[in-house]
């Protein structure tokens, strides 16, 4: 879900004008990129962008409604000192009033849409949901008190606004988690409780919708949007581009390098897949394909890229913040566990794309087309000061996570003040709060839809039930377990957004591997991880699909293509529960050297197994021990990374012998 969810028509629009500019001489071979196409694609791929259209003053009633949504997000958390419970069902009311008001009961294609038409039937269902929860506020005192024993509107009321929350989600998330959300309801009605006793607890109690995931939501993950939204209109998505072309462009295959750092830069500060896919695919996956990848490879790279940039650390996505909650322990340590394991989920993507460029003889961009990162840097590296500023907070502890985030939107404000190119006006201050607006309604309802599936958990005991069924199935043996666990947040992450799929996992599959004797964070990370490939993984892999449109290849081939790509993500998270050592538990500064060097060496022979090239084109027979050298090298383990270093050791001196003996026989 995003942080940095921008309009993506803009800060497209304005790459694809600079990538022209260095183009000149070359058409690029995808219309992908115009607005209309940007959006269309968007509309298609990411539910989220299907909103109603308003011009006129209805649009300025909507715009500044949503303004005033995010305006009263930061006086919540800032300034009120609300009741945990009127705070939350406060914005969750808020949140059920927009979703009704953006978004149509069914997706449409954008030339069917009526203009400024808002259905009677979605008024009457906007505010009778959203009154469901201040009549909660308006109540709280008295229903606190009951202790459960709540009258029959109460009842009703609850219903409702349990109701009206999953009719919202399904227009604004899709119809997965609704269903989700449904059979854990429906489970619970089956498990000897009462209709009322389930309302209590699902509707009126911190353990159902107003519970952790929409507390967190309300708390952290909105102003960190709002963050996002602020350093969008700075520019710093185009700058994160530039620099990765200044860096890496002029490499072989360079434009598959510019899109693996530029989408990890971005979607470190995003969490959405598909909107980073989108958004910087449309500049960089014609730039692939003009410098020779194949359709199905170039956007894979970019969707694999993209939905790695919701484990990339210092910021992550939405889900790591509630992580930190669930797991008791501070962002910033979640943080600092998850950096080697990105390492190696982007190494991975950027050695197979070297290997695919040296494989296929792909050249780069040309000087001429490159831009000048000492001139890019001096002109536009301040853009990065309110970054390094958060990290920096972060790092240290600083205060709250809510007050780190309203500090560096404020630098944002600052700095967009040093060039007039990027100076913010009072209309881009309030863009700035509209797209935050916008972009928190997706991650607010599945939070909320998510408490319900948590709070069927805690009600019914569902959770012990599972981790009794699947140490049974599992027969104590925990490699069965991790499979069984990565399976279903697979099938659970087709099409349910991350943010909500982690809550599902985290309540039903952690419990279980902690059990097992898993730490607590090394099984929150499991399923975060594997919820997060979902999105590339068929036959529901959305980010890929969308590659594939913008690429116009095949989009099975292309999810493979990104499944491939994103091995790391597949093998890594069975090494840190394994191996907790990985996620720095229990280890020390020369083991940390000495696991990363290994991984990453580990990292180039699977790479090179999984593309066939190590130095040059690797024999059948090569292809499985650099598969095995990989897989051994990766585990941080003495014993592994010594077999693991003799077995490299012996594919680079029969690669080595092969390149002489070539040399010998062209002589």
């Amino acid at each position: 879900m995003p942080f940095f969810k921008k309009k993506k028509r803009d800060i497209v629009s304005e790459n694809i004008i600079n990538v022209n500019n260095q183009e000149k001489n070359h058409e690029p071979d995808s219309s992908a990129g115009t607005m209309e196409n940007v959006q269309a694609m968007m509309e298609k791929y990411d539910r989220e962008s299907n909103t109603r259209i308003f011009e006129g003053f209805p649009a300025k009633v909507m715009r500044w409604f949503l303004v005033g949504f995010s305006l009263f997000s930061v006086y919540m958390n800032l300034i009120a000192m609300w009741d945990e419970r009127t705070r939350r069902a406060s914005f969750t009311g808020l949140l059920i009033l927009i979703a009704f008001s953006l978004y149509p009961v069914r997706k449409q294609a954008r030339e069917k849409k009526r203009i400024n038409h808002i259905p009677w039937y979605d008024r009457v269902m906007g505010i009778l949901g959203s009154a469901s929860f201040f009549y909660f506020v308006v109540n709280v005192d008295r229903i606190v008190q009951a202790a459960g024993r709540i009258n029959n509107l109460d009842v009703v009321v609850g219903a409702v606004g349990i109701l009206f929350l999953l009719e919202a989600c399904r227009r604004v998330t899709g119809i997965p988690i609704v269903i989700v959300a449904s059979g854990f309801i429906t489970y619970s009605l089956f498990a000897d409780i009462s209709f009322k006793k389930i309302i209590f607890n699902l509707f009126y109690t911190t353990e159902g919708v107003i519970g952790t995931p929409i507390g967190v939501c309300s708390t952290f993950i909105v102003l960190f949007i709002i963050f996002g939204a602020f350093l969008e209109k700075t520019g710093i998505a185009d700058f994160f581009i530039q620099a990765a072309n200044a860096l890496v462009g002029g490499a072989s295959g360079g434009p598959a390098k510019v899109a693996v750092i530029a989408s990890a830069l971005e979607g470190m500060v995003s969490g959405s897949s598909v909107a980073n896919t989108v958004g910087s695919g449309s500049v960089t996956i014609p730039m692939m394909k003009r410098t020779g990848y194949k359709g199905e490879f170039a956007g894979a790279v970019e969707a694999a890229a993209s939905t790695g940039g919701q484990i990339m650390p210092p910021i992550m996505g939405a889900a790591a913040f509630l992580m930190a909650e669930m797991v008791g322990i501070p962002y910033a340590r979640i943080a600092v566990k998850a950096i080697l394991p990105a390492v190696l989920y982007f190494t991975g993507i950027f050695l197979m794309v070297h290997l695919e460029a040296k494989k296929e003889g792909l050249r780069g961009l040309r000087k001429d087309e490159l831009p000048n990162f000492r001139k890019l840097v001096i002109q536009n590296g301040y853009l990065m000061l309110p970054l390094i500023l958060l990290i920096v907070m972060l790092a240290v502890n600083y205060k709250t996570m809510a007050t780190c985030a309203m500090i560096a939107t404020g630098a944002s404000i600052v700095v967009s003040m040093f060039r007039k190119e990027t100076r913010l006006t009072p209309s881009t201050f309030a863009d700035a709060l509209e797209n935050a607006a916008r972009n928190t309604v997706g991650v607010g309802v599945a939070c909320a839809t998510a408490g319900i599936i948590a709070g069927v958990v805690t009600m019914t005991g569902l959770g012990q039930v599972l981790i009794t069924g699947v140490v049974k199935l599992a027969g104590s043996n925990l490699f069965i377990a991790l499979v069984l666990t990565m399976i279903a947040c697979i099938i659970l992450g087709m099409g349910v957004p991350t943010t909500a799929n982690y809550v599902i996992m985290a309540t039903t599959c952690a419990p279980i591997l902690i059990a097992m004797g898993v730490p607590a964070i090394a099984a929150h990370m499991f399923v975060f991880y594997f919820g997060i490939v979902a999105d590339i993984t068929p036959p529901v892999a959305l980010a890929s699909y969308a590659g594939a449109a913008i690429a116009k290849s095949n989009p099975m081939k292309t999810g493979i293509n990104s499944t491939r790509l994103a091995i790391a993500a597949f093998i890594v998270p069975y090494i840190f529960v394994l191996n907790p050592a990985m996620l720095f538990i229990e280890t020390t500064p020369r083991q940390v050297i000495q696991i990363l060097i290994t991984s990453i060496a580990g990292m180039y022979a699977l790479s090179a197994a999984l593309e066939g090239y190590m130095f040059r084109v690797l024999k059948w027979w090569q292809r499985i021990p650099a598969a095995a050298a990989g897989l051994l090298l990766i585990d941080p383990s003495a014993v592994t990374d010594l077999i693991g270093v003799l077995v490299f050791a012996f594919l680079v001196v029969s690669q080595h012998i092969q390149n002489k003996n070539s040399q010998t026989d062209k002589v």
